[in-house]
């Protein structure tokens, strides 16, 4: 019986520890983000509404925050995320998509910053902490 219970444990294990299927980007690696949002400053206004945005300094080209539920935030870098980093990889905000002028691509805010014309790397994440507040913008 213990031979058993130790062979199901060992195939467990083996087969859940695959790749995530979460592919490197080649053009965005890791850069140290640690930045506050105050939502009470006039600055993040926009976010007081589902739907709003704001530009926030950091990251590669810079962070936009976006309110996507009455309590859900994302933050997303705006260098383009297919383009190797120059003068043409900052995105521009659109209200509902963020668009790369080096290729006309696009990624929804809404969406996770997923690419909305076929390219292969969605726009570059951080992770929004909501305090109440605040909002800690971090990747770590």
């Amino acid at each position: 019986m213990k031979n058993i219970v130790v062979a199901f444990f060992l195939i467990f294990t083996l087969t859940n520890c695959t790749d995530s299927g979460v592919e490197n980007n080649p053009y965005l690696g890791d850069i140290a983000v640690y930045h506050t949002v105050y939502l009470n400053n006039s600055t993040s206004i926009n976010l007081q509404f589902v739907g709003g945005y704001i530009v926030e300094p950091g990251g590669y080209k810079g962070i936009v925050v976006y309110r996507g539920t009455s309590d859900l935030y994302y933050a997303f870098d705006l260098a383009c995320p297919n383009s190797p980093l120059g003068d043409c990889s900052k995105m521009t905000v659109d209200g509902l998509n963020m668009i790369c002028s080096c290729d006309d691509s696009k990624y929804a805010l809404a969406l996770g910053g997923a690419p909305q014309s076929g390219t292969r790397y969605g726009a570059k994440e951080y992770r929004v902490v909501n305090n109440g507040q605040t909002l800690l913008i971090t990747n770590f």
